[in-house]
């Protein structure tokens, strides 16, 4: 079997897995929750308003208190959304399950047995708690 033909199944299996199901579904919902994107929308507009705000060469501190203001409440209303919430927790398990792809891959790159080598890498997701892939 040629290495392309095998990642085309490979494919095909990740997309017939419950967590890549799952977050199609939960991105799906996001995308169409019309309440999640018109707050969305809003928070983009309150950043632009704030960068721009910020950028001025007489900025108005205030005006910069109340847009941080907004925006931290903006983003609040998003991230506290059930589709949002949701989104990101199978957002969290199919990233886990590509760590795990890339692991295995990794490691029969440098000679492991394809069959047995171990599928924890010890990455916890976070480049910034990380030393280095391998």
């Amino acid at each position: 079997m040629d290495v392309i033909k095998a990642v085309r199944e490979l494919g095909k299996a990740i997309q017939q897995d419950e967590r890549f199901i799952r977050y199609a579904k939960a991105k799906l919902a996001n995308d169409t929750d019309v309440e999640l994107q018109n707050a969305i929308g809003e928070f983009n507009i309150t950043r632009m308003e704030l960068d721009r705000e910020l950028n001025e060469d007489n900025k108005d501190e205030v005006k910069v208190a109340e847009l941080n203001e907004k925006l931290r409440g903006v983003y609040a209303k998003i991230m506290s959304a059930p589709a949002m919430v949701e989104y990101n927790t199978a957002k969290v398990e199919v990233d886990s399950m590509v760590a795990e792809i890339n692991t295995v891959i990794s490691k029969c790159l440098d000679g492991e047995d394809p069959e047995t080598c171990d599928t924890s890498s010890g990455c916890t997701g976070s480049c910034s708690t990380c030393g280095g892939c391998h």
